[in-house]
């Protein structure tokens, strides 16, 4: 089996495991998404006609869990630049995620989902951080 090889590929590789496995739980029990993220499920049959909640979660469940697999493959390959990409924009999504908690267009268990992925960021950050002053140091 193989495994990441740096303290900064386990991050990212931990990341993608928790991302498919919530891309799948959305895709087969979206309910159970909606409840972690602070949403009230919605009891079958009584959604509204033009209520396309469940086909937003489902693309953003999909999305979930091919960002999951990339982050793996990445971790696996010990893709540093990639890693690199990823933590402004997990940050990014920790502003964005966190704002619409602020200003009331999500509920505040939302606020969970914009923490996950900005103490990614920031323990992604702080691992290549250590890992490049290690080189220099070596």
């Amino acid at each position: 089996m193989r495994l990441p090889r740096s303290l900064s590929g386990w991050t990212m590789a931990v990341f993608g495991v928790l991302a498919a496995a919530l891309g799948v739980v959305g895709l087969v029990v979206p309910d159970a998404l909606l409840t972690v993220m602070g949403f009230e499920p919605v009891p079958a049959g009584g959604r509204a006609d033009g209520d396309h909640t469940l086909v937003f979660l489902t693309a953003s469940s999909m999305a979930a869990l091919n960002m999951g697999v990339y982050y793996v493959l990445a971790a696996l390959a010990d893709w540093k630049p990639f890693f690199r990409w990823t933590v402004p924009f997990r940050l990014l999504t920790f502003t964005v995620f966190t704002l619409a908690v602020v200003t009331g267009r999500a509920p505040s268990g939302f606020l969970g989902v914009g923490l996950w992925e900005g103490l990614g960021a920031v323990v992604t950050g702080v691992a290549l951080r250590y890992e490049k002053r290690a080189v220099a140091h070596a």
